[in-house]
């Protein structure tokens, strides 16, 4: 029996396609094996190195920098991609970018150039001038990114080139399709998907897809798919019955109110981040750091809690902040808090076929600090993240939310440590006093990121860290220079 393949309409540098793939087959393997752009090259293949950037498009309009190989091609319905090899003119003309990083040696090896050009292509399109930022999911062994910095802010003033800006007026009203292919079609790398793997849906509407996923709660769903991916690319494993996510735009929105904010569960961290800047500073430096720009242009909010890592960085200062789960199934939902909804490793309170659909913050006086301490500053899993939001009055702590990551199998709060806070004068003597309840609150593991003595150690300290930030002598670990 043959076997049916997921259709997926998009634009590809300027120009229509149809692909006809397995429901997982990944952007880089299509366009390097059916297509022949070479351009978008594979290096780690986890969406770690940034050689296989592209520019995805969105009915928006704004042009965003993604992994290619996490990214399965039916994420790009009704997109427009452009490769390296679409960054040029159709005359030939280089981009700014590309014109800029001969001009100043930006290229060596070569290797990640694609990717880079790419990246900062995206961030040219947009105005964006924080360049370090941009590119630090770009990874590149020979220049030292010295060159590869100048290029960028050489470039700064160039206007769009025009076959760029049309990419934002497309028409990406193209048809959902949620299957489609006339037979069975070779897999990139010789791999040919089972035959109940062949079924991929896009759903439009939510109270359908809720419906649907409640009659089907074995379906893996895909959001940004910066998790999902590596099952696929990495652990090589098969997934049966999909549900792409992007076209349910009612999950997409953040709510601002006067008495809360509402994110949406396909809100992705690039989103949220410009609202936590006005609300929250230390969340949107926190969100700065979770990712590359390309991991944060894909990762939800959703699939970050939903997915229970005890190590996700959201969640500790979430649940500091008291954020509300909203969780639903079919008709039906249900509210409970954040901190509440990880139960064990690997374990959350969800029940079949139900799904996040928002999490809501309380609006409140901007309290929070938040530190995640990883072996390196960018592109890095944490080691720990400590979220602090302590209420003082009158020189006393009246109230006290503080919440980690990777201290437990799951994000906690540590209660015990809040519970000596509380009612006490917030003084030094009282910050070294609460440092010994962390002992009481977590007994964290010793693993590749960090040993348990390393863990208690540097919790305790972050405490006293954020005393003395209320005092004005905390001190910069990292100093950065163009």
């Amino acid at each position: 029996m043959a076997e049916t393949l997921a259709t997926t309409t998009f634009h590809l540098n300027g120009t229509p396609v149809t692909a006809d793939t397995a429901p997982t087959d990944t952007l880089l393997d299509w366009l390097r094996v059916a297509r022949g752009l070479t351009g978008t090259k594979e290096g780690c293949n986890e969406g770690d190195c940034g050689a296989c950037t592209v520019m995805v498009t969105g009915p928006d309009g704004v042009p965003r920098a993604l992994n290619a190989c996490i990214l399965f091609v039916p994420q790009l319905q009704g997109r427009a991609v452009r490769t390296v090899e679409g960054l040029a003119a159709p005359d030939g003309t280089p981009h700014p970018v590309q014109a800029a990083l001969v001009t100043h040696h930006g290229s060596q090896c070569g290797f990640c150039t694609p990717g880079i050009a790419v990246a900062l292509a995206c961030a040219h399109a947009t105005g964006a001038t924080d360049h370090a930022d941009r590119i630090a999911g770009n990874l590149c062994r020979c220049t030292g990114y010295a060159p590869i910095l100048r290029a960028a802010r050489a470039a700064e003033t160039a206007p769009v080139p025009a076959h760029l800006a049309a990419d934002r007026a497309q028409d990406f009203d193209v048809p959902q399709v949620s299957s489609g292919g006339g037979g069975a079609a070779p897999h990139p790398g010789g791999r040919q998907p089972p035959a109940s793997a062949a079924y991929a849906l896009h759903p439009t509407d939510l109270d359908t897809f809720a419906d649907w996923y409640a009659a089907n709660p074995d379906a893996t769903l895909i959001a940004g798919a910066t998790d999902v991916g590596l099952w696929v690319t990495k652990q090589m494993r098969d997934l049966p019955k999909v549900a792409y996510l992007a076209g349910l735009t009612a999950l997409r929105g953040i709510e601002v109110t006067d008495t809360h904010i509402r994110i949406g569960a396909m809100a992705t961290l690039n989103d949220l981040r410009p609202v936590m800047e006005v609300h929250h500073p230390a969340f949107a430096e926190l969100i700065r750091r979770y990712g590359s720009d390309q991991v944060r242009n894909a990762a939800t909010v959703g699939g970050n809690i939903a997915n229970g890592s005890p190590i996700g960085d959201s969640p500790p200062p979430l649940i500091a902040l008291g954020a509300t789960l909203h969780l639903r199934r079919g008709a039906a939902r249900r509210t409970l808090a954040l901190e509440d909804f990880f139960l064990a490793y690997g374990k959350q309170d969800r029940r079949p076929g139900e799904f996040v659909e928002a999490v809501t913050v309380p609006r409140q006086p901007d309290r929070l600090r938040v530190w995640k301490v990883s072996k390196r500053f960018d592109q890095d899993i944490s080691a720990i993240c400590g979220a602090f939001r302590i209420t003082v009055d009158a020189g006393r702590v009246t109230d006290a939310r503080i919440a980690f990551g990777g201290m437990a199998a799951t994000p906690r709060r540590a209660r015990a440590v809040e519970a000596a806070l509380m009612g006490q004068a917030w003084t030094e003597a009282t910050i070294r006093a609460a440092m010994g309840a962390f002992s009481d609150d977590y007994q964290p593991i010793s693993d590749m990121r960090a040993s348990s003595t390393y863990r208690l150690e540097v919790a305790r300290n972050l405490l006293l860290r954020r005393w003395l930030a209320d005092q004005g002598r905390e001190t910069s670990v990292l100093l950065v220079t163009a």
